[in-house]
């Protein structure tokens, strides 16, 4: 998706942080050879409209950037999974959900 910004680098994440303080963000885990995390994505692609309008959205490609993703984990004390979803506001993590259970609407509840 044009309007999701790739998580390259754990300055990155260190700044989503930062930035959830004015917008809330969202930071979606894929692992891009997982059929699980396909269909995670196809709804989170379906149910952008939901979402882009009340938060900025973050991409990280774990098997690309699997020590950011580590990152993450231990910088926001949630557990590695993947597909997974992690929604920030104020600076904490207020949702996070993996598997099928992401969904946009679900998500839009948090933002």
């Amino acid at each position: 998706m044009k309007n999701w910004n790739p998580i390259t680098t754990e300055q990155q994440v260190k700044d989503i942080v930062e930035k959830s303080n004015e917008k809330p963000q969202i930071i979606f885990k894929d692992s891009v050879t997982c059929g699980i995390s396909a269909y995670a994505k196809e709804r989170l692609v379906n149910g952008n409209d939901l979402l882009i309008a009340k938060a900025e959205f973050n991409y990280l490609d774990l098997l690309s950037y699997r020590s950011v993703s580590n990152f993450i984990a231990d910088e926001l004390n949630v557990i590695h999974q993947s597909p997974q979803i992690i929604v920030l506001k104020d600076g904490e993590v207020v949702y996070r959900v993996s598997h099928h259970s992401i969904q946009a609407e679900e998500i839009a509840k948090y933002l």
